[in-house]
């Protein structure tokens, strides 16, 4: 079984299987899946000669079938993978003379569609269209599932649920960074990281998007954070082209040599992606034949980090503390009940950015009170709130179908608040732990309730660890909560909880958590009384404070000890607080404080609608749209340039914005006013693509840009964008590909505009392209992000960036 060989000996994968399909006469516009049965004979030798060339593992030609992107008339998903799965094993059996065990790898790739909140694609309907994919690759006789190609964490999280839940074979889960080290969604290496290992992948890495060289710096990322193997598949170098054909730079001498090279650094798992040959895959094996066994090499000892993480930002407990936000809890809060009571959303997304802007690092949402459909509701506030800030969430509940259902569609990998030292209580909480990953707060009580000594609470904690191992679930994903006891009734409330703290980082080693106000309550002018034991807390190890962010008691005590204790370098961040002579305290925005300008910018949809209708009693909608909209755009456009906002924040913001419009639009129609005239662009992915997550993406951005977009959808043939751009004189065609099987699609449009409407420019776009690609087959612009085709659309119309 391959899951005895992980992590003790090399394993080879496979190399590109478009480029191989491509050289055997696979069209534009065909689908590679069809061949498993059309053209058996071909994938059968593929198989062969990838086995020949050394692989274990090959995988089957199942990247684009599931249900929700495989539409062929002529043949049924079950029919494809079982005939892709029985093509790989004939190939085994051909190519494998020597006896060494062999593996059948099912493939699935993305569905080329962005899920919610982002997208239209909904959680459970991506999850249940892989699920049928794996359910099929099992009973068709895989020995493993590889997810591959993935650009979306969300995505990737329900393809390996679907694996884990339906099938009992070893999951590898692979992704696509940029060369920044970021996802599509914004997702950098540690989120990733520690999602998938939190979702008991057996094995995680890179594919596609870069040849071997370009990606050692992200490898070298992930084997900081990674204790399972780590697989590298990938390019063979970038593509260019040369008579028309499209070829790799990387040729298998040279792809050898740098396999060597990442194998040293630490991977396990090594392959090709995109432009590989079984010349490629012959050579790596050729060049590192000799170092099969992997057992002592650097990369592969665990990694004991405490790591929160949202789609887009990871948080590590342990060493400068943290603060996660308590202000999403109705605990003592009057105005927060009764938001939950009428529902309003909004009231709670504002608490949560208010509590970012105040220098909180992870969000704690608690949404139970009585007569509430709580799971339901935890469900919907936990969705809203990942769409309005990347902050990691604490989700804080003792309701267990609430944890479950917040945890499943959680995009990232959570704190959970809170399992204790009962016997009920881990048994209900550790399996979802196991099951969803997280980083578990683990409070000191049992059924003989909370221990008066710091040496019983040191013993629950130990019992609860103990526990834990038996779910597989390590102490670095449990962090202690000791327990605060108010000092008003409880006179050595303080000392036996700073001294249980102490205790517990130096006997265990875990991080350690404490809801800080609890110590005052009964006290007059609790400010003081919290902020300084919240220092003495930070002192004797506590890795992160449940505090309220936007006390400015308790955030003068965290900069002064962070200033104190050199975590904040040169004190810069303490003198960026305080260093002019007035300080004030922070305080959330109000409704009536709130610009359109910040809703639009911070996402709030109800927010934009409300500020929108009210501005416009007073003011022209073309002043609104101009010094409110525009400006606001492009402040989270150069957010997302700069790495300082993520995808799903810059589309929330979209949103925030064409409700704005919306009103503003009927203002204008009943004033008589118009709108300046649109300039036309048209947006297409080309013949034989069918992912349009990128341009969908451009779409919405150019429509808040006031662009009118003509969506041509996705798998469209050159004829159809030449004739629609002659039709509506279009002066802007935005062409985009993700798969290399395609991109000869997309030169042979430019050829076409360039003939019949030569003074129409093209922008291009995608997963496989580069600005030496774009260079080659013609394109004017080659866009890395959506924002950057935003400006070259002003630019060419003539607006500003």
């Amino acid at each position: 079984m391959i899951l005895d060989r992980l992590g003790k000996e090399l394993i080879y994968f496979d190399g590109g299987t478009g480029t191989l399909l491509q050289e055997r006469g696979l069209k534009p516009g065909e689908l590679p899946e069809t061949w498993s049965l059309e053209r058996a004979d071909d994938m059968i030798d593929i198989a062969r000669q990838y086995y020949e060339a050394g692989s274990d593992i090959v995988l089957s030609n199942t990247f684009g079938a599931n249900a929700l992107k495989f539409h062929d008339s002529r043949h049924e998903l079950d029919e494809i993978v079982k005939a892709a799965i029985e093509n790989v094993r004939k190939g085994s059996k051909l190519g494998v003379k020597d006896g060494r065990e062999t593996y059948v790898g099912l493939d699935i790739g993305p569905t080329g569609k962005l899920l919610k909140p982002m997208g239209d694609l909904d959680f459970e309907d991506a999850y249940q269209a892989f699920a049928e994919v794996a359910r099929l690759g099992e009973e068709a006789g895989a020995d493993l599932i590889h997810i591959e190609t993935m650009s979306d964490t969300y995505e990737v999280k329900a393809a390996v649920l679907a694996a884990k839940e339906n099938t009992s074979l070893p999951v590898f889960a692979t992704m696509i960074f940029d060369d920044k080290g970021k996802l599509l969604t914004g997702g950098d290496v540690p989120s990733v990281v520690a999602m998938l290992e939190g979702l008991r992948v057996d094995a995680l890495g890179i594919n596609c998007g870069m040849g071997p060289e370009q990606m050692m710096p992200i490898l070298d990322e992930i084997l900081q954070y990674a204790s399972v193997p780590v697989i590298v598949k990938p390019n063979a170098g970038l593509p260019k082209q040369k008579d028309g054909e499209v070829y790799y730079d990387v040729d298998p001498e040279e792809f050898g040599r740098f396999m060597a090279e990442i194998l040293k650094r630490g991977a396990s798992l090594i392959g090709g992606c995109c432009g590989t040959t079984p010349a490629h895959i012959r050579a790596m094996v050729e060049a590192t034949k000799d170092q099969r066994d992997i057992t002592d090499r650097p990369g592969k000892e665990f990694k004991n980090r405490t790591i929160v993480s949202s789609y887009g930002r990871a948080v590590e407990l342990g060493g400068k503390p943290m603060i996660i936000g308590e202000r999403i809890n109705p605990t003592g809060k009057k105005k927060f009940k009764q938001a939950l009571k009428d529902h309003d959303i909004d009231y709670i997304l504002r608490e949560a950015i208010s509590q970012q802007d105040a220098g909180a690092h992870i969000l704690d949402v608690n949404v139970g009170l009585p007569d509430i459909d709580e799971p339901a509701l935890m469900r919907e506030v936990v969705q809203e709130l990942q769409s309005v800030t990347s902050l990691p969430l604490q989700i804080d509940t003792v309701d267990i179908s609430a944890l479950e259902a917040a945890m499943r569609i959680y995009n990232g990998k959570p704190m959970v608040n809170s399992v204790n030292g009962k016997q009920s209580s881990m048994d209900a909480v550790f399996p979802l732990i196991k099951k969803y990953g997280g980083v578990v707060v683990g409070l000191t009580l049992d059924e003989d309730g909370i221990p008066a000594t710091a040496e019983g609470r040191v013993k629950v904690a130990g019992k609860i660890i103990e526990e834990a191992k038996k779910y597989g679930i390590d102490k670095k994903d449990i962090v202690m909560d000791v327990l605060c006891m108010t000092i008003s009734s409880e006179p050595t409330g303080a000392i036996t909880t700073l001294e249980a703290l102490r205790q517990v980082r130096e006997k265990y080693g875990v991080c350690a958590v404490l809801g800080v106000s609890n110590i005052s309550f009964g006290l007059p002018y609790r400010p003081a009384v919290n902020s300084n034991f919240y220092t003495m807390a930070m002192q004797s190890g506590l890795s992160a404070g449940i505090i309220n962010p936007l006390s400015e008691d308790m955030m003068r005590s965290y900069y002064s000890f962070c200033a104190l204790m050199n975590y904040d370098e040169n004190c810069e961040k303490y003198i960026e607080q305080y260093g002019s002579q007035k300080v004030q305290a922070v305080t959330p925005a109000t409704k009536a404080e709130m610009t359109l300008k910040t809703a639009i910018e911070k996402g709030l949809k109800e927010e934009a609608h409300h500020i929108t209708a009210e501005l416009v009693k007073d003011k022209a909608p073309l002043d609104i749209i101009n010094e409110e909209l525009i400006p606001a755009l492009d402040q989270v456009g150069k957010g997302f340039e700069k790495g300082t906002v993520f995808l799903p924040q810059l589309l929330m913001s979209a949103d925030a914005a064409k409700i704005a419009f919306a009103v503003l639009k009927d203002e204008l129609a009943k004033s008589g006013e118009s709108e300046q005239a649109k300039d036309k662009v048209i947006l297409a992915t080309v013949k034989g693509d069918i992912h349009d997550i990128g341009k969908n993406i451009v779409k919405v951005l150019l429509e808040n840009y006031s662009f009118d977009v003509i969506d041509l959808g996705k798998d469209v043939p050159p004829e159809e964008i030449v004739e629609t751009a002659i039709k509506e004189d279009v002066r802007l065609v935005g062409l985009s590909a993700l798969m290399t099987t395609t991109v000869v699609s997309m030169e042979e449009t430019i050829r076409q505009l360039r003939e019949k409407k030569p003074e129409c420019k093209v922008m291009v776009g995608g997963a496989v392209l580069n600005q030496d690609y774009s260079d080659m087959i013609g394109a004017d612009f080659y866009g890395k992000d959506a924002m950057q085709s935003v400006y070259y659309a002003q630019q060419l119309f003539g607006g500003e960036k």
